[in-house]
């Protein structure tokens, strides 16, 4: 039962309201078919979420236990029936003039508790800016795909403002401690302070607003919001205040100054956390889902045993003094990461809390799954997690054999213990709809999907056509790009985005090894323009053509870039200049392909980040807080640099290209005069650009031109038809 804005416990969701729930996400979507359909609600099967579909005269009765079943069950209609998609790039939802009535009844009991959705990077690579009405858009959109456990850590600000001035703080107090709009994620893990502030007050009001908007309409469709917990990093203001408080500075992360932590052994730790809680049930409710995660990246003080039980266990009783429901959602990324937990600490730390009282999230499971290696976390409920990408970064990729068979084999395999759950742990959302649609979809099926016969239903879905040729593009998709086995790799990146160097390497986050023969990739672009006689006017294969494109041109700059490497160790200058003539023009036309799709507009990130100004101040600071993080991330010689690139228009052609082209110049200038490249030197210059450039405010347009079946033809004609 979820508290209401108050904090006082109120009645469940009665069936008118979430009928009403259910209803929105139909007009929303298809507002002429909402008198086609009749909602009923019905009782939830073994405490999971169901789902039934039938027709009954003219009309097709959707049913669930909740308003996100009952949509879930429109979205199977939908997809199975209409042969329609919905997607974050590009919808098929041509509907006939009388929708087909089904022969029988369809029943779906959704074998996993919980379905669970995003990570705390997701909400500072892609949803800094959000106004509400992009957030409704996302809603219903975890609402057709079957989410029911969503990260809600919008407007988290407002209720540290209030506890820490309950404390004694200051606003100036927290203006050395709140992060600027683009990097919260990282202030709530406990990485940094104060970076891309000092945050304006109105922002924390308005976000607040917000995310009773979001946390009411998610919980009307019967979610369940995973919303935070004190971790222990707390304001340096604090040392001042409790100056007897064990409160430490921690060993800086990636580059910038160490956070403050207070010790969970301090008595402090539980006031703090118990106070959070229960200002956070008072301003926002609670359906008593909290995510604290104290060793973000960053190793224990100690690897005694008893003190790391003992830490696992003051943390969960900070939350319980606050909501004696309390259940930790914790990220298992802290496991991965680095060489700190081995089994026996690992045991400690899990073992000093309830069973019933964590869930843990297997962040990286289709590839480095730590279930295994955990004893299926000593016993406690967990989510197997599609972490999927890193910084938002772009390029087609995804591990279907991993979402297809593996997941689908565990629900019968002792060794995985209490798996209660699937989840989307991405660090941006946005791209590669294909792996999406097959990870929510499996949230309801038992058994393994055959994946050729399933990717052709996708395609006929998304594209609204049977097209062989845009089949036979697909067949050699799923057997590249979206089979990745190797677990080291993820999205390549692009060497294009990669902070220049003459010499071939990887670089900047981008990997120069390949897990797949680009020249596959090639044919299957040349399938999809032949399907594009059939399918070009279709919206989201014009959105799939171009970013298959983008992929071939991200491919080519690797290949382009070996070539480079090898003309500078040669000291050959007129190949190095031929090579780097052909490199910028390439950008410059890989601009022109970007800039025909929305999706890949730099303007549509900057935009809305200037619209929540209510100021010049606040316009230039979240302008720059968005132009900074896709690009240095951090200060000017950050180690992050580059980490978070995207292949957009604009930000090709005026951040990425005018490095390159710096680069090119300079080297062919040194290899004509017998010259040592200067690479201190240049990194120095071109860090100076990279600085002054987030510090630009000229505007991006956030409207698409030119044509993108034209720019494709263009670039596999001039680029990749060989």
């Amino acid at each position: 039962m979820a508290s209401g804005g108050n904090g006082v416990a109120g009645p469940a969701h009665n069936t008118a309201m979430t009928l009403d729930a259910a209803r929105g996400v139909i007009v929303r979507t298809t507002p002429r078919l909402l008198d086609y359909f009749m909602l009923e609600v019905i009782p939830a099967a073994g405490g999971k979420d169901v789902f039934e579909i039938e027709s009954i005269g003219d009309r097709v009765v959707l049913r669930g236990n909740t308003g996100g079943s009952i949509a879930a069950a429109y979205y199977h209609y939908l997809k199975y029936f209409l042969k329609c998609h919905v997607s974050w790039c590009g919808d098929n939802l041509e509907l006939p003039n009388t929708p087909p009535a089904l022969d029988g009844l369809i029943r779906k009991e959704i074998p996993y508790t919980y379905r669970y959705n995003y990570n705390y990077c997701t909400y500072s690579y892609s949803m800094a800016f959000w106004d509400w009405e992009r957030w409704e858009k996302e809603i219903d959109w975890m609402a057709l795909h079957g989410i029911n456990m969503p990260l809600a850590i919008t407007g988290e600000e407002a209720v540290w403002r209030e506890v820490y001035r309950d404390m004694g703080l200051s606003d100036e107090d927290l203006d050395a401690f709140f992060v600027g709009p683009a990097y919260f994620g990282w202030g709530w893990m406990g990485n940094l302070d104060a970076w891309g502030g000092p945050l304006p007050q109105r922002w924390i009001d308005d976000q607040c607003a917000l995310q009773k908007k979001i946390l009411d309409r998610e919980r009307a469709l019967g979610m369940k919001p995973v919303l935070p917990a004190f971790t222990g990093h707390v304001p340096p203001a604090l040392l001042q205040k409790f100056p007897d408080a064990k409160i430490q500075q921690m060993r800086g992360w990636s580059g910038f100054d160490g956070t403050y932590v207070l010790d969970p052994m301090d008595p402090l730790f539980i006031e703090i956390g118990k106070a959070f809680l229960i200002k956070q049930t008072e301003m926002f409710g609670t359906d008593h889902l909290y995510s604290a995660d104290t060793f973000n990246e960053m190793d224990p003080p100690s690897t005694d045993l008893h003190y790391l039980a003992d830490i696992s266990r003051t943390i969960y009783r900070s939350m319980a003094e606050g909501d004696p429901l309390a259940v930790n959602v914790m990220q298992g990324w802290l496991f991965l990461h680095g060489n700190f937990w081995q089994q026996d600490r690992i045991e400690a730390y899990l073992g000093a809390v309830p069973d019933d009282r964590m869930i843990l999230l297997d962040l990286f499971a289709t590839a480095k799954p730590q279930w295994e290696r955990t004893n299926a976390f000593g016993g406690k409920p967990w989510i197997w997690c599609m972490l999927h990408n890193w910084g938002g970064k772009m390029g087609m990729y995804g591990r279907t054999q991993a979402v297809g068979q593996e997941l689908p084999s565990l629900l019968t395999n002792p060794d995985a213990g209490r798996l209660v759950g699937i989840g989307l742990t991405m660090e941006g959302i946005g791209t590669n709809p294909f792996m999406y649609e097959l990870m929510t979809e499996m949230a309801w099926r038992t058994e393994p999907v055959d994946l050729e016969a399933w990717t052709r239903e996708y395609v006929r879905r998304r594209y609204g056509k049977v097209s062989p040729a845009a089949e036979a593009a697909w067949m050699i998709l799923i057997d590249t790009l979206y089979d990745c086995t190797n677990k080291r790799h993820g999205p390549q990146g692009a060497h294009y985005c990669m902070r220049p160097t003459p010499e071939f390497s990887d670089g900047s986050f981008v990997r120069s090894e390949l897990f797949y023969d680009p020249a596959e990739i090639r044919k299957a672009l040349q399938l999809m323009l032949d399907a594009s006689k059939q399918l070009g006017d279709v919206d989201p294969f014009q959105y799939d053509l171009v970013d298959l494109a983008r992929q071939c041109m991200s491919d080519l700059s690797l290949e382009m870039h070996r070539e480079m490497g090898a003309a500078y160790e040669n000291g050959d200058a007129g190949r190095f200049e031929a090579i780097g003539k052909k490199w910028l023009q390439s950008m410059l036309d890989l601009d022109r392909l970007l800039r025909t799709r929305p999706e890949f507009l730099l303007g549509n990130w900057l935009e809305p980040a200037k619209a929540r100004a209510t100021s010049r101040e606040e316009k230039a600071l979240y302008e720059w807080n968005a132009r900074s993080q896709i690009t240095l991330w951090g200060p000017r010689n950050s180690p992050l640099h580059d980490y978070a690139q995207k292949q957009w228009s604009g930000l090709m052609r005026d951040f990425y290209y005018p490095r390159w082209e710096m680069m090119i110049e300079t080297v062919a200038a040194d290899l004509r005069a017998e010259r040592r490249f200067d690479r201190k030197a240049f990194d120095e210059r071109v860090s100076r650009f990279e600085e002054s450039w987030t510090k630009q405010t000229n505007s991006y347009p956030t409207a698409p031109s030119g044509a993108a079946l034209t720019e494709v033809r263009n670039i596999f004609r001039e680029y990749l038809d060989h």
